[in-house]
């Protein structure tokens, strides 16, 4: 992290700039990370509320991306952007420990729009494969069809009761960052299995634009990127095995 907000009398300045800012082109308040003491590393990091209104602030262009494409992602500048006071959200230097607070629900948020994302990939296809005829016979007649689409759907009701127990788990302020690492990597990955192999089952049109399973497949592939990459979801758990 490289924004800083610096302190100047009762003010603070802000400087530097964001990337992959989701919302970032019509957003017209910014909840933006910068470091407060840039000794501290991580413990150094504060929150501020942005007007957009504010003289410094700008954005840059709108990324295009594979998938996604009803959600503007953009970046956002902060050209000696100033700040009154009132603009710090919670503590000073506890930036990060906010982020980390929320990161469970977020996670369980990305695992919601898996499973959501899952069950209308599978209705697509099999709604496809029993009217698509090859060799006289509806492909949803063949044993690769069937044996192919029983496993997805196994491997989605697994992730769909793991989902529910995790958010009890969260009502009850029970769910740890272990089970939201656990819950993200397995419907993310699913989400992104299931994707793949639905448009198989569609064979060449699965490729085209004019098949929503195309829409999924490329929608699917940031879950495994946002709100911490499959790796990350890996190494938390892995501390939890071995205690670091």
């Amino acid at each position: 992290m490289k924004t800083t907000a610096v302190k100047e009398g009762n003010e603070w300045v802000l400087s530097g700039s964001k990337v992959f800012i989701t919302n970032g082109m019509n957003a017209n308040l910014v909840i933006v990370c910068a470091k407060t003491d840039t000794s501290l590393g991580a413990k150094g990091i504060s929150l501020f509320l942005v007007d957009a209104t504010l003289g410094g602030f700008s954005r840059g262009k709108k990324l295009k991306k594979l998938g996604q494409h009803t959600g503007d992602t953009s970046e956002l500048f902060f050209d000696k952007l100033r700040l009154s006071e009132d603009c710090l959200l919670g503590e000073l230097n506890k930036g990060f420990i906010h982020l980390m607070t929320e990161l469970p629900r977020e996670r369980l948020g990305c695992a919601i729009q898996a499973i959501g994302a899952n069950d209308g990939a599978l209705e697509e296809t099999i709604n496809y494969v029993a009217e698509r005829q090859v060799f006289g016979q509806s492909v949803a007649k063949f044993q690769n069809t069937r044996f192919k689409l029983a496993e997805l759907k196994a491997q989605q009701e697994l992730c769909r009761s793991f989902l529910n127990a995790c958010t009890e788990k969260l009502k009850s302020h029970e769910m740890t960052t272990e089970d939201a690492a656990i819950l993200k990597l397995m419907t993310t990955e699913a989400q992104c299995k299931i994707a793949d192999e639905c448009l198989q089952l569609f064979g060449g049109y699965g490729y085209t634009r004019e098949y929503k399973i195309s829409r999924f497949y490329a929608d699917a592939r940031i879950q495994k990127i946002y709100g911490g990459t499959s790796e990350i979801m890996k190494e938390v758990i892995a501390r939890t095995l071995f205690g670091r």
